[in-house]
């Protein structure tokens, strides 16, 4: 069900103050009652508010918790991506651990001399490069890496949904979120993670919890 942000901010407004009447949540909007009519009657009908008489406009629990999550998971990648941690193919094995450790990353993507993605490393790449006794002070980190095409990627316009399944598909703790630049090639926006994810169930659990 798509509701308009309207009529989010209404479901947002009730289920602060509930009950609440038509004329309080016009007021809280900046709206009159009549206007706020067919979206208080949609709400409604649609089983996500009730109208009490001499009462008010009050949230039905279930329904709300179930849009909201099935709105939390049409959330796009773009809404919950963060920082992603970079280095470059020339770097050092071991400039690369320290900046993996510095930055509290759990992989750290690799890209060429033009910025474009190139390669991913996780730490239990460094651990067996540690093991394997490599020269990690003259080593580059491109010998070590997954390159490209084989990194499982995301998008700005995927779902947090269809992130999730990529990483529990594919067993990994995070992927790039990329730009396609043309001839096969990828910018770097960022990246989604199995805590980006995490966040987003906390996020529903205390929602739900209100």
């Amino acid at each position: 069900m798509n509701l308009s942000e309207r009529q989010k901010k209404i479901i947002e407004i009730v289920q602060k103050c509930q009950p609440i009447t038509g004329n309080d949540i016009a007021d809280k909007l900046g709206y009159t009652k009549p206007t706020l009519r067919p979206d208080l009657s949609f709400l409604t009908r649609s089983g996500i508010l009730s109208a009490k008489p001499n009462v008010g406009y009050i949230l039905n629990q279930v329904s709300t918790e179930s849009e909201y999550s099935a709105s939390i998971f049409h959330k796009k990648v773009k809404d919950v991506k963060s920082s992603a941690v970079y280095i470059e193919e020339e770097c050092s094995i071991h400039n690369a651990i320290v900046k993996i450790f510095l930055k509290d990353a759990g992989t750290i993507f690799v890209v060429d001399k033009n910025g474009y993605l190139s390669g991913v490393v996780s730490r239990k790449d460094f651990l067996k490069s540690i093991m394997g006794k490599m020269d990690i002070h003259n080593v580059p980190v491109g010998v070590i890496m997954t390159r490209m095409p084989n990194i499982i990627t995301t998008n700005d316009d995927e779902t947090i949904l269809q992130a999730a399944i990529k990483i529990m598909d594919h067993k990994i703790d995070s992927m790039p979120v990329v730009e396609y630049a043309g001839n096969n090639l990828y910018k770097i926006t960022g990246k989604i993670s199995k805590t980006n994810i995490s966040q987003v169930f906390v996020e529903m659990g205390k929602n739900s919890g209100k």
